[in-house]
């Protein structure tokens, strides 16, 4: 697993290339075994005592589009006609747009918001996604909109360490796009999902919300910063409530899960990860570490595959070496 002195302060050791991930869910590295978050959760065999958290959470009463209703963005096959594509290409050009900034609105703002959502999204009857199940019944965390959030935080804070290590003015921008991102759909889902009809009460919940997410941004960095006892301690309060009975395999799982995301990233260019080429490992999967010869191919794999990228919208000062 990936070092936390690597990460100090928030400055990667980028070493480039896309992710290397072993589909087994076990692998042996230098003799030492190396088990997928899921299985090393499931190995466990304590029994689960539920939390009393005093709550009845509110489900979910209609279901909104998963980013939006734009046409653009929920339509993954959608393309913009070609007069306007090209009337957009000789905009860019002639105004000499700065695009590594212009991307952090569809990158960061939609793609990267709908990797954070999708982690631990649930709805009532339907059937959970590998990670979800991986938060709800392997965990066994209780579903409810709050408990979302804290997973939502969790892989928003991930991406946020990798921004930081982005030149000042890009990451910085990429992280203003999402956050605003979330805490808008946040306010909408309330509103349309769980029919919370007062708006001085959604702006209450939000404030409190973001106090939540300025302590955990807070609490995961000190435990990136120091040792994995102070990270685990950080996931335990955040994401399991701080329940005295929690079993600690399963807080080790979720560590590794972490770490896995983290490792991915840290082999990731700033351009490739400014493209938005970066997708949540799942916990059904092992990351296996790669060499430095390995990385030296992901590099040039990386930079054949931007050689193609000459129009103006494609264009990027965005290191391909670090």
């Amino acid at each position: 697993m990936i070092s936390s002195a690597r990460i100090r302060t928030g400055t990667l050791l980028r070493g480039t290339g896309i992710r290397t991930i072993h589909q087994s869910s076990r692998i042996l590295v230098n003799d030492e075994k190396i088990e997928a978050p899921n299985k090393m959760a499931t190995e466990s065999t304590l029994p689960h005592i539920k939390q009393d958290l005093n709550i009845n959470p509110k489900q979910a009463k209609a279901k909104r589009p998963f980013l939006s209703e734009h046409k653009i963005e929920n339509d993954p096959n959608y393309e913009m006609p070609g007069i306007l594509q090209s009337i957009g290409q000789t905009v860019i050009k002639a105004f000499n747009i700065d695009m590594d900034r212009s991307r952090a609105g569809p990158v960061a703002g939609s793609y990267y918001f709908g990797e954070c959502k999708r982690q631990g999204m649930y709805y009532p009857n339907e059937e959970l996604s590998e990670t979800a199940a991986f938060f709800y019944k392997t965990l066994n965390l209780p579903q409810s909109f709050s408990q979302w959030f804290q997973i939502t935080i969790l892989h928003y804070w991930i991406l946020n360490v990798r921004m930081r290590a982005m030149p000042f003015k890009y990451g910085r921008n990429y992280q203003q796009k999402l956050v605003d991102r979330i805490f808008r759909d946040m306010e909408l889902r309330m509103a349309e999902e769980l029919k919370i009809n007062s708006n001085r009460l959604i702006e209450n919940y939000l404030k409190e919300y973001h106090q939540q997410m300025l302590g955990s941004v807070l609490s995961y960095d000190e435990g990136l910063m120091t040792d994995d006892i102070t990270f685990a301690s950080a996931l335990w309060r955040n994401i399991f409530n701080g329940n005295p009975n929690i079993d600690m395999r399963h807080v080790e799982a979720l560590l590794g899960y972490v770490r896995q995301q983290l490792y991915v990233l840290d082999k990731m260019s700033d351009r490739e990860f400014g493209f938005g080429n970066f997708k949540f490992v799942s916990p059904n999967q092992v990351v296996k570490p790669i060499s430095k010869a390995q990385e030296e191919v992901l590099r040039e794999r990386a930079k054949k595959e931007f050689e193609i990228k000459t129009s103006p919208s494609q264009r990027s000062v965005l290191s391909l070496d670090e």
